[in-house]
């Protein structure tokens, strides 16, 4: 009887040290959406376990690209009561399948780091086409783990001197400035208010887990990019419906998902639009099969909640620069 293959176990520790918010991690992010767009991959809607009773849910996407030697599936869990426990809220693992075979190849053990790596990718992929070429501000509503993995990917694709950051967590705000301004080099200014951050950037991304809308859409002004990747299902908003309707380039990694859980879902239930929309996906700008940011002036908002080719895109990258360096524990024979 034939031998089923070996796998390969990386942890976290092996991931952090084989691939990081880079322009390789970057193009890679941004091939998967092209791909997408181009109809070379094929992403089943998302699986959202929620656990309403420990503020968690449980979250399973994945993606097969064709001419791709393995597909990923990943396992993400948000429970945001966890941090109050000592516990990052965000936790997860992505497994490697052969897409000859079905077998795994490998268990990648990252609690998270993947999926905060491409989350945040696809935040620099739409300032990439979205955003003014020239900035000097940017704002970060949610001072995180995602509000820093968002500053640091926007430096990929744009240079700016001075981060405006805001979060109703005090804590969170004390630890943010310190450590993101040594690391990025910038001013970092704690805001007062979600809208003095708005009103006082170029471009603005907001990574929270709010149920309610965070931004008005009185706030946006001209040459204003928005991204808004907190909302990846059905209950989540961080958005006013109005800001979708102010806006003169609506933007999102994937219709028909946003339409089910992003912040085009809300504006859609509020009445203000619908499919027939004109919104660009994120691989159409990457494909350049749409236009990006056409004048100065034009308010821009892309909505983001997440696909799977994200999730491949970045494991396969990372399974094979672990393999390069000969990280991790093989299991099996």
């Amino acid at each position: 009887m034939p031998s089923v293959p070996p796998i390969t176990v990386l942890t976290e520790s092996d991931l952090r040290s084989c691939v990081g918010l880079d322009r390789e991690a970057l193009l890679a992010v941004e091939d998967g959406f092209t791909r997408l767009a181009q109809g070379k991959a094929t992403a089943p809607p998302i699986m959202v376990i929620q656990v309403p009773e420990h503020n968690g849910e449980v979250d399973v996407k994945s993606a097969y690209v064709q001419g791709l030697e393995s597909l990923a599936v990943k396992i993400a869990s948000g429970f945001f009561d966890n941090p109050r426990r000592g516990l990052p809220s965000g936790s997860g693992l992505m497994v490697v399948l052969s897409v000859d075979t079905g077998f795994p190849r490998a268990v990648l053990l990252d609690n998270g780091y993947l999926t905060d790596l491409r989350t945040a990718l696809a935040g620099a992929v739409a300032a990439k086409y979205l955003a003014r070429e020239s900035i000097t501000t940017v704002g970060i509503i949610g001072a995180g783990a995602q509000g820093r993995f968002q500053a640091r990917a926007l430096h990929l694709v744009r240079d700016f001197r001075k981060i405006l950051v805001f979060d109703t967590d005090a804590g969170a705000l004390q630890r943010y400035g310190p450590e993101v301004a040594a690391e990025l080099g910038c001013e970092v200014v704690v805001a007062p208010d979600a809208g003095s951050v708005v009103c006082g950037s170029d471009i603005v991304v907001t990574a929270t887990p709010s149920r309610e809308p965070v931004v008005q859409a009185r706030w946006l002004h001209e040459g204003l990019h928005l991204t808004a990747m907190g909302s990846d299902s059905e209950a989540k908003q961080e958005l006013e419906p109005e800001v979708l309707q102010r806006a003169d380039r609506l933007c999102c990694d994937s219709r028909s998902q946003c339409f089910r859980l992003g912040e085009l879902h809300h504006a859609k239930n509020a009445g203000l639009l619908d499919e027939t929309h004109d919104i660009t996906e994120l691989g159409e700008l990457a494909a350049g099969t749409r236009l990006g940011r056409n004048t100065e002036d034009e308010i821009t908002v892309c909505d983001l909640t997440g696909v799977g080719v994200q999730d491949t895109a970045i494991a396969l990258l990372a399974f094979r620069k672990a393999k390069q360096m000969g990280l991790g524990l093989t299991v099996g024979s």
